[in-house]
């Protein structure tokens, strides 16, 4: 009884959660969800001034940013999410390593495991050092589960490791720069979703911005999925218009430069490449997929992106499911999922590769589970995207 009542609760505030959201990204509207949004609307005020104080304070210095005598390359948004930020990344951290960098990625970690508060308590009461931060890779072996890193950083580590690339995990950035530096050597830091991390002051600011979503309702958090003003743009040294399908978007474009004249945008895609069982150990071509009935669940802020990726590579959805961003899968909601594609007679099941990473490779299902590997395609702005990282970065005078 207990166990179905927990699960009850559970599934009780996933739905709330996916209510909040689709409240935010203005799905639903009117009764009880106007009256809602009028209350976020308000503390989105409260909000917006709060995150203007803090830039002011930064930018006249009364608040200082650490620099750590390297090069410090942050990539982020202004919008919660689903700007396609963790490829861009990976692409970037690859390029910087493949031409001679030795790279560091530094993440915040979100959703990975929290050291308990008694730990916290202890060390307090007894004076001792705070830990280092956490490795997931040092360039040479995974150390970290996406538990205990998160789910974007050991992506990240796991592509990446045959790169080299370091990926270190912790919510003070300043610290883990200078671990990273002083541990392992690394010349070349990249700040994972950092754009609204100031304390650590970075050399190029790369602003990502989703095309199809660029600043949702033009709302500051809780309201709209803003972080920062969108007249924030003016602190990038680069934009990236990201999920782009090679039309002008004349509107954007000039928003961006109203803003921040004369800066360089880049604009790109996210191309699928194959499709991979969850060990990774089977690959496919994308035409693998034609004309199969499939299930497809996921846990990212923008589901529609994923899900048109799959049907206009012609595979037949039978039945979706919708999780809220970085949900944490239960097995037994991915066994619901499993049981709900059977149902609908779907020979398998495709996910997200961020979200592939919570579940385990080695166990049987029901169904076999697979994921669609993204990686970016520079449409506009630069030959490819290594002709983008050696310009950006001016290798040759960093």
């Amino acid at each position: 009884m207990d166990a179905n009542r927990g699960k009850r609760m559970k599934q009780r505030l996933a739905e709330f959660e996916l209510f909040i959201a689709d409240v935010i990204y203005d799905r639903r509207q009117g009764g009880a969800v106007d009256v809602l949004a009028a209350v976020l609307k308000a503390l989105s005020t409260v909000f917006t001034l709060i995150v203007r104080l803090r830039t002011w304070l930064y930018e006249k210095r009364i608040f200082h940013t650490k620099p750590l005598g390297c090069l410090v390359v942050v990539v982020g948004n202004i919008t919660m999410g689903g700007t396609g930020k963790t490829p861009v990344v990976e692409r970037f951290a690859r390029s910087l390593a493949e031409q001679g960098r030795k790279v560091a990625i530094l993440s915040r970690g979100y959703k990975s495991k929290k050291e308990p508060v008694y730990r916290k308590w202890i060390r307090w009461l007894t004076h001792a050092e705070a830990p280092p931060p956490k490795v997931v890779s040092d360039g040479e072996r995974l150390y970290l589960d996406s538990d205990e890193a998160g789910d974007e950083p050991y992506m990240l580590a796991r592509n990446l490791l045959r790169f080299g690339v370091h990926v270190i995990v912790d919510k003070n950035r300043v610290k883990a720069g200078a671990y990273a530096i002083k541990r392992y050597g690394v010349d070349t830091l990249i700040l994972d979703d950092g754009f609204q991390y100031l304390p650590l002051k970075g050399r190029l600011n790369l602003l990502l911005i989703d095309k199809n979503n660029p600043f949702g309702n033009s709302y500051t958090i809780p309201r709209g999925i803003l972080r920062e003003p969108v007249d924030h743009i003016k602190r990038a040294s680069y934009v990236f218009i990201t999920k782009s399908d090679g039309e002008p978007d004349r509107d954007l474009r000039a928003t961006i430069e109203n803003y921040n004249p004369g800066v360089d945008v880049i604009e790109c895609r996210h191309a699928p490449q194959h499709i991979s069982s969850l060990n990774q150990t089977e690959a496919f071509p994308l035409d693998w997929i034609q004309h199969k009935h499939i299930a497809a669940f996921s846990g990212i802020a923008t589901p529609e992106s994923f899900e048109s990726f799959l049907i206009n590579l012609g595979a037949e959805l039978r039945y979706t499911k919708r999780f809220i961003d970085h949900h944490r899968f239960s097995e037994d909601e991915i066994l619901d999922v499993i049981e709900e594609a059977k149902k609908a007679g779907a020979a398998c099941v495709m996910t997200t590769e961020k979200d592939a990473v919570r579940l385990d490779p080695n166990r049987d299902w029901g169904l076999p589970i697979y994921f669609l590997r993204l990686e970016i395609d520079i449409l506009e702005g630069a030959e490819d995207f290594e002709a983008a990282v050696a310009r950006i970065c001016s290798l040759d005078k960093a």
